[in-house]
Formats: structure tokens, sequence, C-alpha cells
């Protein structure tokens, strides 16, 4: 493992961590143009972005088992080559049907971006470095979901919505041309697995051994959830604030707040972890998490039909504690598995992505009959999950603690 203060190639790693995101965030603002030149309904429109998060799930598994069978870098490029393949498609759909299609295989390109990127990171600095990288890099994700619509907002009125998806093409090929000029030879790589009978016995050991870590599944449980209430909302957002009378840019313009939030929740965690260990800052970040859902949903119920301000608030709260908390719990979640970090990366980000398109499609489902209250309804419930996770991290420091009071 290389633990040298080598140049930390932080512009790349950005990029591959933020192009799913870039994919999710960038057409948000076109939901109802796109409803109306494919000539479909607001549930369909919202299915785009639940089998998007399908394919990321999907593809979050397929993504370890390769790279360590044939090595980062050619996955990596390949990958981002199927990825640029489904934007075309989407780019030139012309039915509802096809764009669907679309969004399938650019998103089976961009799950692995997010594995190797994660990888690459865990394999080739130390725990301290690796802490730090992911402190450096995830807020950085969160530019995203402000930058991204408003892009998105200035392409469709300039030159159409089909324009945006040239723009995710452009940035795929520039992305599959700078990763092969990453070094990969120093990170760390398992002994490549020809026999194919031997592959299939040591996925599942993998993930097998991997899931019977509490730490990994409740900081997994964790990580999921906080993601799955930020999908819930990237779903149901735009429906919402188009009946409330908002235009596409307005729409774009309002991510912008809680990627601030975002980016402010990152950078005070990397702070205070120079000063706390991630063990002390965690619970007071889930309770703020918890507290935020949780008033989205009132403010839904009482005053959440006419504008999206009320709502804005509590989320740029929420949006603060997951900038906070996915440094910190998804480190500890593939800390422990250096050996095989793409396995347990590609295992912690298909679980999170499941939960992710269930919080999704549950809201495309529901979006149209009872609007905002059912989005925040199903954030409110991801709150349930995140203390289901912390309860697995206490099961697991109550366990190391006795072990270690016997010895």
């Amino acid at each position: 493992m290389d633990k040298t203060n080598t140049k930390i190639p932080y512009i790349w790693l950005s990029g591959l961590s933020m192009l799913g995101f870039l994919a999710t965030d960038m057409y948000l603002p076109a939901f109802d143009i796109l409803r109306q030149d494919l000539a479909t309904s607001n549930q369909m429109i919202g299915w785009s972005l639940s089998i998007f998060l399908l394919g990321m799930a999907i593809g979050q598994l397929v993504y370890g088992p390769l790279s360590q069978r044939f090595g980062k870098k050619p996955v990596l490029i390949s990958s981002l080559a199927i990825f640029s393949v489904g934007t075309i498609i989407c780019a030139m759909a012309t039915s509802v049907e096809l764009l669907l299609v679309g969004r399938f295989i650019q998103s089976i390109g961009a799950a692995g971006a997010t594995i190797i990127w994660q990888s690459f990171v865990i394999e080739k600095y130390d725990d301290k470095t690796s802490q730090r990288i992911f402190s450096t890099v995830m807020p950085l994700v969160a530019l995203s979901p402000a930058l991204a619509p408003i892009l998105g907002a200035l392409l469709e009125v300039q030159f159409g919505w089909q324009s945006i998806f040239y723009c995710l093409l452009l940035i795929g090929l520039v992305w599959g041309i700078r990763s092969s000029f990453i070094d990969f030879s120093t990170a760390k790589e398992s002994k490549p697995l020809t026999n194919a009978s031997q592959v299939k016995v040591s996925i599942f050991q993998n993930y097998m051994n991997i899931l019977k870590s509490k730490k990994f599944s409740g900081n997994m449980i964790i990580y999921a959830a906080c993601s799955a209430a930020f999908f819930a909302w990237l779903t149901g957002s735009p429906f919402v604030m188009s009946a409330m009378g908002y235009s596409g840019t307005d729409i774009g313009l309002s991510y912008l707040p809680q990627t601030i939030a975002f980016i402010i929740g990152g950078y005070s965690c990397r702070t205070l972890l120079n000063k706390h260990s991630s063990k002390q800052i965690l619970p007071w970040l889930l309770k703020l998490f918890i507290l935020s859902v949780i008033a989205m949903f009132v403010v839904a119920l009482m005053a959440g039909k006419t504008s999206i301000i009320p709502l804005l608030i509590p989320m740029c709260f929420m949006a603060a504690a997951n900038g906070a908390l996915y440094p910190i719990v998804a480190n500890n979640a593939l800390s422990a598995f250096k050996e095989n970090s793409a396995s347990a990366s590609g295992l912690m980000n298909f679980l999170q992505m499941m939960l992710c398109m269930l919080a999704s499609a549950v809201v495309s489902l529901f979006i149209s009959d009872y609007g905002v209250v059912a989005m925040t309804a199903v954030m409110v419930v991801q709150g349930t999950l995140v203390i289901i996770g912390y309860g697995l991290i206490k099961q697991q420091h109550r366990s190391e603690t006795l072990t270690e009071s016997t010895i």
C-alpha cells in the first residue's frame, strides 16, 4: 500500500464521484418538457430517475469482481464507454420507453466510476489519509445538485433538452481520456482469479463476510438512508415546485442553498475530525438529520403547498447533516476491508442505490395524489432506518469493548 505523500488526483476523483449525480441532477429541470415532448405522464418521467438508480445498484455488484479480475483501469474506461453509449440513446430518444432504456444503460456505466474511485482511495492510502480524501471529495459532490440543474435549465432553454445529454456525453468522454493517464500500478491489486468457479465462490464469500460485520452494516444503513431521503427530495421536488407554479430555472436555483449547506457540513466535519473522533461526532449528526426530516414532514402537513421556502429551511439542515455524515460512515464502512475494498464498496453502494431506488419509486407512485406529503413521509421513514443503523454500530462497539476487557 502506498502511504507516501504522493500528489492526490482530487479533480479526477471528484469527477468520477460526481458523474452519477450529474446524470441524475442535470435533467431535473426538464422533467415537464420531457413529459410534453415524449407525450407521457409525470409517473413515467419519474421512473426515468428510478430506473437509473436500479441500474446503478446492479452495476455496483458487477464492477467489484470485474476490477479484481481484469484490473481497475480497463474496467473503469469500459464503464465510461458504456455510460457514453447510454447517454447518446437518451439524447436521441423519441419515446419515453427509449429514454428509459438509455437511462438504464447510462446508469450501468456510471456505476463503475463510483466503485473504482472509492476502492482506489481505500487501497492506496492509509486510514487517516483516506478519511481526509473522503471528507474533501464528498462535499464537492454536492456541487452537482446546485450547478447541474442550473446548467441543465440553461441548456434546455437555449438548445433543447437533448443538449443536456450531449453535455453529459462530453463529460464522460473527457473523464475516460483522463482515466487512461492515471497510474493505477501503485494501488493495491488483489491477485487475479482466473478459474470461473473460484471467482463465483470468492465473490459470494466476500459479500457474506462483509455483511457479517455490524460495523459495515450499520454504517451502510445510515449512508443508504441519508441518501434515500435526498433522492426522495430529488424525485418529488420538481413536480411539487411545478405544481406550485415555479419554472424550470426556479427549480434549478432551488438546489443552490441546500448544496451550500451540504458543503458547509462536509468541510465542518473535516475540521471537527481534527479535534474529535468520528465516534463522538456521529450521534449529533444523526440527531440533526432525524430532526430535519421530521420538521419537513410537519411543514408539509401545515404549510407546504404554496411555497417551497418553508421546506427549504429544514432541507438545508438535512443537507448539512448529510454532508458531514457521508465521509464518516463511508470510510468507517470500508476501512476494515482494504483487501477487497472494491467488493465492499460495490456492496455498500448496491444496497444504498436499492434503497434510493425504492424511495424514488414510492415518491413517483404517490406524488400525483399526495404531493409534498408523500415526499416528506418517505424522508421520515429514512430517519427510522438511521436509528437502526446506529444501533448496529453500538452493538459492534460493545462487542469490541467486551473482547478487549477479557483479553
